[in-house]
């Protein structure tokens, strides 16, 4: 072989005089974390952040079992508005439906749905109330939302569920909810509450203590500040995040004894009231920072914490 049959290919010979330059390998401080190694070992998150994504999803439908890939298929058009997904055992699986699965099947394993009135507060486009309706024999599903999150969730609902499904929902603004004196067996508030401010949760939890058997939440411990993730665009609105929710103590959100630390503020945050005992609690997978718990009513003098 001559020696020129060796020499870097045009690729390479442009990555030595760009990212591998040799004024660029003088400090190696923090080369791990620059286009040095995202040239040699590592995706750069940066441009990559799809692919790190699908490769979250790929990973997580690997560790679903027969049954979830089968109850997963029980929810149909879940491609409606073209998720970003993978294809898993012949399923197109994107994160949210995955989300969705985790929560029906924490809140199943600890009461029965058959026939269940469920309220869900701040339902986004609705792909939780999707999965719940698609699931299980729900009597009725009660979306209380802001006016325009309501029109979203009644297009997606519309086109994803068939018509008998679709019927059971009922769709309310906050002010009408307020009105209200209907009673559920389970309320679901996922992902909400930490985005609103400290009195509007207060007098939702209010709400759930005078209406509902069942209180599922599943939320954020506290807050971050990781400048690694901000974009001058969302500076402003990561300001306002900060000034929201119950839990506003500022944790590394990647140090899994820091966000077990949360736990009991956690609890005792979202308990509905002082009736109220847990039936069960535990990190929800697989963002790192965030703690779900569902908790039931207790019967006169029996609350306590389990």
């Amino acid at each position: 072989m001559r020696a020129d049959d060796a020499s870097a290919s045009p690729l390479w010979k442009r990555i030595n005089a760009t990212a591998l330059a040799v004024d660029r390998l003088n400090d190696l401080s923090d080369f791990k974390s620059s286009d040095v190694n995202f040239r040699l070992a590592l995706w750069n998150p940066h441009t990559n952040g799809v692919r790190y994504l699908k490769t979250l999803i790929y990973n997580l439908c690997a560790a679903l079992t027969p049954a979830q890939l089968a109850r997963l298929a029980t929810i149909k058009n879940r491609g409606e508005g073209q998720p970003i997904s993978i294809t898993y055992e012949g399923q197109s699986i994107c994160m949210d439906y995955l989300q969705a699965l985790y929560e029906i099947e924490f809140v199943s394993a600890h009461m029965s749905l058959e026939e269940a009135d469920v309220l869900e507060i701040g339902a986004g486009y609705g792909r939780t109330a999707h999965a719940f309706l698609s699931c299980f024999p729900i009597a009725s599903y009660t979306i209380v939302d802001l006016p325009n999150c309501l029109e979203l969730s009644r297009r997606y609902l519309s086109a994803t569920l068939d018509a008998e499904q679709y019927a059971r929902i009922a769709f309310m603004t906050p002010e009408a909810f307020s009105r209200g004196a209907a009673r559920f067996d389970l309320c679901l508030n996922i992902d909400s509450f930490a985005e609103m401010e400290a009195k509007t949760a207060r007098n939702y939890l209010c709400l759930i203590d005078a209406t509902c058997r069942c209180f599922y939440t599943k939320n954020p411990v506290g807050k971050y500040r990781d400048a690694s993730l901000s974009t001058a665009l969302k500076r402003d609105e990561a300001a306002l995040a900060l000034e929201m929710g119950l839990l506003r103590e500022v944790l590394d959100i990647h140090d899994n004894r820091a966000v077990a630390a949360q736990r009991q503020k956690f609890l005792a945050a979202y308990r509905p009231g002082d009736g109220w005992s847990i039936l069960a609690d535990g990190w929800a997978p697989p963002w790192s920072f965030y703690w779900q718990a569902i908790y039931r009513r207790c019967p006169a003098g029996k609350a306590g914490e389990k």
